[in-house]
């Protein structure tokens, strides 16, 4: 059995499908603690499509690569083996920004070819991770949608959102944005333990608060959840999402695609033992008898009773706390183009 790390999601640096050599991690002592780095990069492009039918957005903008919140049942952990690295604590140590982002994003969104439609932050790593405190690029990319009165919608796991809640409320009063605080447990030390560096379930919360507060329309992704750990909760945390202002609600299976299954299984092993074979069966009978099912048409569900009942329980659960009830699609038809600041305007100022 592996030993936790403080701080991190995984436990190890396993090797990705793509590397020929298996790679082990050696702890120099207990108190080891592997370090975050931030490399800048420089990106070729910003928007990227996506095909999928059960995807409610073709386009999505990502800020970073690796997401130092290291859940550790990250979907797109496996994103970092195209990079060379590791799934696994690679993924939330050796971070990439794109400190051009935003640049990029003015020039695709002034192509005029380009068909304005809804733009997702957060799907694949978090747009408020604890880097961009100090980077800001996910707040340079607002700028823009609201330069262009570009419709944007952001999942986060993060109370910094707040920090930018005069940026946000501004695109709100436009019908331009729509937030999503995503919340797994309400139990801290789970979540510590699966979330290490995420903003604490209260935290998250009273992001919501202040986010219903400010005029800004904001949802909770129940996600992921996790059968035999985490599916109780259902009920409290869409009634407690609610009462802080949340109107909408939704919620995903647990996914184990690629490295994930691994890495997860190994975390559930070492934190709760007496409940991994439990976890992993029920995961697999809503798995059709496998760790994961990638079919478009159930990879967020499940299939069979288990996953029936967790449909029927979410139903009711919506329709109690009137969650999903105001939800409005974002606004495309004052899309535009703002004219280039012309260099001359500074020569003719108030004297």
């Amino acid at each position: 059995m592996q030993t936790a790390i403080k701080g991190r999601g995984s436990l190890t640096n396993r090797s990705s499908r793509f590397q020929q050599h298996s790679r082990h991690t050696i702890r120099p002592d207990p108190d080891w603690r592997p370090a975050t780095t931030v490399t800048a990069e420089q990106a070729r492009s910003i928007i990227s499509s996506n095909r999928s039918p059960d995807i409610p957005f073709d386009q999505s903008v990502n800020a970073y690569r690796g997401c130092e919140h290291g859940c550790i049942y990250c979907y797109a952990r496996p994103s970092h083996a195209y990079l060379g690295l590791s799934p696994g604590l690679d993924f939330e140590t050796r971070l990439y920004a794109k400190p051009n982002a935003a640049e990029l994003l003015r020039q695709e969104l002034s192509r005029p070819a380009y068909q304005p439609k809804l733009i997702a932050m957060g799907t694949n790593t978090d747009p408020y991770q604890p880097i961009e405190r100090r980077m800001r690029i996910t707040s340079a990319l607002l700028e823009v949608f609201d330069d262009f009165n570009h419709p944007v919608s952001i999942t986060t796991k993060s109370a910094l959102i707040v920090r930018d809640i005069p940026l946000l409320s501004r695109l709100a009063q436009r019908n331009l944005l729509r937030v999503y605080m995503s919340i797994t447990t309400l139990d801290g030390e789970l979540a510590r333990r699966m979330e290490p560096r995420a903003s604490s379930p209260p935290s998250r919360l009273a992001a919501v608060r202040s986010l219903a507060q400010a005029g800004v329309p904001v949802g909770v992704l129940i996600a992921p959840v996790v059968p035999g750990l985490t599916d109780h909760e259902l009920e409290h945390i869409a009634a407690a999402a609610s009462e802080a202002g949340a109107t909408e609600a939704a919620y995903i299976l647990l996914r184990l695609p690629g490295e994930v299954a691994e890495l997860f299984r190994e975390w559930l092993e070492t934190h709760y033992p007496l409940k991994a074979s439990r976890v992993m069966n029920l995961l697999r009978d809503m798995r059709g008898g496998r760790d994961y099912d990638s079919d478009y048409r159930q990879r967020m569900a499940g299939t069979g009773v288990y996953a029936d009942l967790l449909k029927q329980r979410f139903r009711r659960i919506c329709s109690k706390h009137g969650l999903g009830a105001e939800r409005r699609l974002p606004d495309v038809s004052a899309f535009r183009v703002p004219k280039p600041r012309s260099p001359q305007l500074g020569l003719f100022g108030d004297s």
